[in-house]
């Protein structure tokens, strides 16, 4: 007999109006014997029908819904969702590389899809979605016809849902190491050791929205990793542009996806960022232009007071690097560091440098990574242009 969970009185709000996340300690009772990851239906304390999601006890978000209505996440449910996902993002105009599919937002909770060329990458986030990995890959195969499909599952979150990190090709036989092509530029992507699926796409529209600040321009891309930044400052005519990394690999990167674009005003320097910026700082070096895109700095909210100096301490020592009229693009990849906060940060930052900043830009995250309204954790990516005056 299929679970079905009953929630507490008053718990359903947040759910009814679009949540996916059903938390354990939001659930009054449990009917029902079914095996773990498969579908339960999910009613309010009344007994009201509210949607069906696949069911997980050892995770602390029971159940993940996706279905508010009868129908069954079968092939075809799977393929017409998918579908309906990849349609949206190509009547954005998007066809070669890009986010198809964006979890909860695309309403297919724990599942990423990326397609780079004609190669996918996936990644599998639940033990729901784990179990139907097979009826997925088979409506990818079906939908798209793609030379090859990769799976980057090699994530903690997997641990939290008593699964195992794995990443390897699933579908096809092919070199992991594929050719894009990103706001005209040539990019090698690494779907086997690249970061997160291999790239960072969510940042596709905002390296565009840097070239206005890099004609002509001293820039300095902090944390470059594969040189996304690098190159669209390159590419807007950047007299020369310094890519920082602690990664000797990603600076090899950088190196390859110049020789793709034919850029020889990129430099490489391989070092701690925060060490880096105080040599800088010794040796009165300044820039016109400098990129801050750290990885998250906290990924759990108890982290958030750690993560808050760590932003702070990085923009102030940019700011004072910046020459009067430059420009600091600030990011923030976690979703803790919330908008507000982030913003408080950067004030902070610019008052304790000494430095009047005005924003001339806030973003977000690509369209290709929508956020739901009523799903804070969808919203994550943070994008500051700001001018040092």
């Amino acid at each position: 007999m299929p679970y079905s969970v009953y929630l507490k009185k008053n718990e359903e709000k947040r759910i009814v109006a679009g949540h996916p996340w059903v938390y354990a300690n939001e659930v009054a009772r449990i009917e029902g014997k079914d095996k773990n990851g498969s579908l339960a239906t999910v009613y309010d304390f009344n007994g009201r029908y509210i949607g069906k999601g696949y069911i997980n006890h050892l995770s602390k978000i029971l159940v993940r819904i996706f279905i508010r209505d009868e129908s069954v996440p079968d092939l075809e449910y799977y393929k017409t969702a998918i579908k309906k996902a990849n349609d949206y993002r190509l009547s954005l105009g998007m066809n070669n590389c890009y986010r198809m599919v964006f979890g909860e937002s695309d309403n297919l909770p724990a599942l990423i899809i990326d397609k780079y060329g004609d190669i996918l990458c996936v990644q599998l986030l639940s033990l729901g979605i784990e179990k139907n990995k097979d009826i997925i890959i088979q409506a990818l195969v079906e939908l798209f016809n793609p030379r090859g499909i990769y799976e980057r599952s090699d994530v903690a979150v997997r641990l939290k849902e008593g699964l195992e990190e794995r990443k390897g090709i699933v579908y096809g036989n092919f070199d992991t190491k594929v050719l894009i092509e990103e706001n005209g530029l040539k990019m090698q992507v690494d779907l086997q050791n690249g970061q997160k699926t291999g790239y960072f796409l969510d940042q596709k529209e905002n390296r565009f929205a840097l070239r206005r600040y890099c004609k002509n321009k001293q820039v300095l891309d902090c944390f470059c990793n594969s040189g996304g930044f690098s190159l669209n400052a390159a590419a807007a005519g950047a007299k020369d542009v310094i890519a920082l990394d602690i990664s000797s690999q990603a600076l090899s990167d950088v190196n390859t996806n110049a020789k793709l674009n034919n850029f020889n005003n990129i430099i490489t320097m391989q070092g701690d960022v925060f060490e880096e910026l105080r040599k800088f700082k010794r040796e009165g070096k300044t820039f016109d232009t400098i990129v801050l895109d750290p990885p998250a700095f906290c990924k759990s909210a108890s982290e958030v007071k750690n993560a808050y100096k760590g932003y702070k301490d990085i923009n102030i020592l940019a700011m004072k690097l910046v020459k009067k009229g430059g420009f600091l693009i600030s990011s923030s990849c976690s979703h803790y560091m919330t908008f507000p906060l982030f913003q408080n940060m950067l004030a902070d930052a610019a008052r304790e440098s000494g430095k009047s900043v005005r924003i001339v830009e806030i973003r977000t995250q690509s369209s290709d990574h929508p956020s739901m309204l009523a799903t804070d954790e969808s919203l994550y990516l943070k994008f500051f242009v700001l001018q040092v005056l």
